[in-house]
């Protein structure tokens, strides 16, 4: 469906009148001044049912509500070491921009290991990609390009693809289910390259639990596929892995600027700097009562990740002096390109 009928779009607009305050609020900071689009994108996941999609967009704010998504972009992962194992671990970057301004999200699929942190971390790294993809980097490049940019790009590298990725099947769904029911119609396609030969055993497995508008996004491209990606965009856009002069890793490069999964590339300098910014500036408008801390915990979290939680929390505040010392002077830019 690639045109939403203007009057499935006034009915649904009708039925969000209806909701309450705090859906409300919450979905000013999900559409970002662009509300007609967001519902357009909700109709469009549900093949222009107006009930089905109010039901997914109503499910989608009471997600947002109750799992305080609206402040996601404030709360740091720290200390920096877990966040480093994180992005070492969860591949995942910001290359470029494609020639119609549309960003270039790469990820490492086949070399992410899922395994320097809990299933919490993962999930809650994803979601700050999101949100900051859609606050920050979307409205940067709708302000740089006059035009609404609504979505990105993502190249997929299977480099190092082993049988043993299905190990991390459970995780790998639940990242999905949050971007299919929350985030959807944000990925214009999914290109895959570098892909091996066990590349078709594995996709066996997953091809059946990704919703069907999702597998129709997905295109295999030959090789590293350079060249049918620089008919989209320019050669200094293209992921590391993509380049045929790469060493053909897609995990290290001895240049972190080039490899936009290494925690020292822009993308994630000025990711990590704006959500520790987020988090010093609400910090004074959120006064702790007789010294004691809110903590949210996941659903279903085990001790592990509960110790881990809470040791996350104590450190924001531990190192609070030494965080707003060295934040002195920081400036955040949204695109530089």
């Amino acid at each position: 469906m690639a045109v939403v009928p203007q009057e499935a779009l006034k009915q649904f607009e009708e039925l969000m009148e209806e909701v309450d305050e705090s859906l409300k609020i919450t979905f000013q900071n999900m559409h970002q001044g662009y509300p007609h689009e967001t519902l357009g994108r909700f109709l469009k996941a549900r093949e222009g049912n107006v009930a089905k999609a109010h039901k997914m967009l109503v499910d989608c704010l009471n997600w947002r509500v109750q799992n305080n998504i609206d402040d996601m972009l404030a709360k740091p992962i720290v200390p920096v070491e877990l966040y480093r194992g994180i992005r070492d671990s969860q591949l995942i970057g910001l290359s470029g921009y494609s020639h119609e301004g549309i960003p270039v999200f790469a990820i490492g699929a086949g070399l992410s290991t899922l395994d320097k942190a809990s299933v919490h971390y993962y999930v809650q790294s994803h979601i700050q990609v999101n949100e900051y993809r859609d606050r920050v980097i979307l409205r940067a490049a709708t302000k740089k390009y006059g035009k609404h940019v609504s979505k990105c790009i993502k190249i997929m590298d299977m480099t190092g693809l082993k049988l043993s990725a299905l190990n991390q099947i459970k995780i790998l769904t639940t990242i999905s289910s949050i971007d299919d029911l929350n985030y959807p119609e944000k990925t214009q396609t999914y290109y895959i390259v570098n892909a091996p030969y066990v590349f078709s055993a594995c996709w066996k497995v997953v091809k059946p639990l990704l919703h069907e508008r999702t597998r129709r996004k997905i295109d295999v491209l030959s090789g590293c596929g350079q060249d049918d990606l620089l008919k989209i965009m320019d050669y200094s856009s293209l992921p590391h892995f993509c380049r045929r002069r790469s060493s053909g890793s897609s995990k290290n490069t001895d240049n972190g600027a080039e490899n936009c999964f290494s925690l020292d590339h822009p993308f994630h300098q000025q990711l990590y700097s704006y959500v520790k910014q987020q988090f010093l500036v609400r910090l004074p408008v959120e006064p702790l009562k007789q010294g004691s801390v809110h903590v949210t915990l996941p659903e279903g979290a085990d001790e592990e990740d509960i110790a881990k939680i809470l040791e996350s929390e104590l450190e924001k505040f531990k190192g609070l002096a030494e965080s707003r010392d060295s934040l002195k002077g920081l400036t955040v830019v949204d695109d530089k390109r």
